[in-house]
């Protein structure tokens, strides 16, 4: 069966490892990337490397976009649109807000082409081993057909009509920032009580209270490594995507609302390329608030 051939925007921190990978299954392939740097990392032997956005649609069937937030993204897609073919494929694997999704299919089908929004969950460590969760909304048979080039990358779930992915990965990120919330208040109330935090998380992470956050994240706040895997500016996006798609349904999301704010606190603080684990430190350092709830540590919450 001939494999599609995939045209690859956007080689950065999650980007270059899908790229290895899609390679890896021998997909021809073709990527470009608005800064040059990464490029060099790239295996020049099983991939090409388009020198103008703008020709890329005419060197590929399918177009894969991993940027970093909705501006680009539009940009990006606008600019594709302009060369897209009749039923050739635009996948965007960047996590963005609903509209998004919605606003690039309607360009996209309006020349004739077709559109997925696709985002991936699990990380850098994720990305490398070909392990992410990717969910996808869009056409059903758009998916079938893209259905084994996204397995190149992950274990993909069909979740529904265009959009259905963002709001997905937004279920998924509001989960992990609270999750992360709570397992940093774990450790921190285990090592205020006299206990052992590394003993604590061990005794816990096989009981109900297990995740993959507390297995990865918490390793990395109790061996204060906070090299970014997903980065606190990353994850205050997806924060803010989360109150704003709720508003929009006129929901009330008071935990994902807490989080919003103390991710805010961090990257206003210089922090925003560290990991998104390294909310850890702001709750550390925050102040006891008196009973009735009231502060004067402007930084509290």
């Amino acid at each position: 069966m001939n494999k599609l051939k995939v045209g690859f925007v956007g080689v950065g921190l999650m980007g270059l490892p899908m790229v290895k990978n899609i390679a890896k299954h021998n997909y021809p392939l073709v990527v470009w990337n608005r800064s040059r740097k990464n490029l060099k990392k790239v295996n020049k032997q099983k991939t090409e490397v388009c020198q103008n956005l703008i020709n890329l649609p005419s060197q590929c069937q399918v177009i894969i976009m991993m940027l970093s937030n909705d501006k680009v993204c539009l940009e990006i897609s606008k600019e594709l649109s302009k060369k897209i073919k009749k039923d050739q494929i635009l996948i965007d694997m960047s996590s963005t807000k609903q509209k998004t999704a919605i606003k690039i299919e309607k360009k996209i089908k309006s020349k004739g082409g077709y559109f997925l929004d696709a985002p991936v969950s699990g990380g850098t460590l994720a990305a490398e081993t070909g392990k992410l969760a990717i969910m996808v909304g869009g056409e059903k048979k758009i998916f079938e057909k893209t259905k084994n080039l996204l397995k190149s990358m992950g274990t993909v779930t069909y979740v529904g009509k265009t959009g259905s992915g963002q709001v997905a990965k937004l279920a998924n990120q509001a989960i992990v920032g609270i999750t992360i919330g709570a397992v940093s208040e774990a450790l921190i109330l285990a090592e205020a009580a006299g206990a052992d935090p590394k003993a604590v998380r061990k005794a816990i992470k096989n009981g109900f209270a297990g995740s993959p956050i507390l297995e990865i994240h918490g390793k990395r706040i109790l061996e204060k490594n906070f090299e970014p895997g997903g980065k606190c500016s990353t994850q205050l996006k997806d924060m803010k995507n989360i109150i704003e798609t709720a508003k929009t349904y006129k929901i009330h999301l008071p935990l994902s609302e807490k989080i919003k704010k103390l991710y805010e606190i961090i990257v206003e603080e210089g922090k925003s390329s560290l990991d998104h684990s390294a909310l850890y430190l702001l709750i550390k350092k925050l102040k006891k608030q008196p009973l009735n709830g009231k502060t004067k540590n402007k930084n509290a919450l």
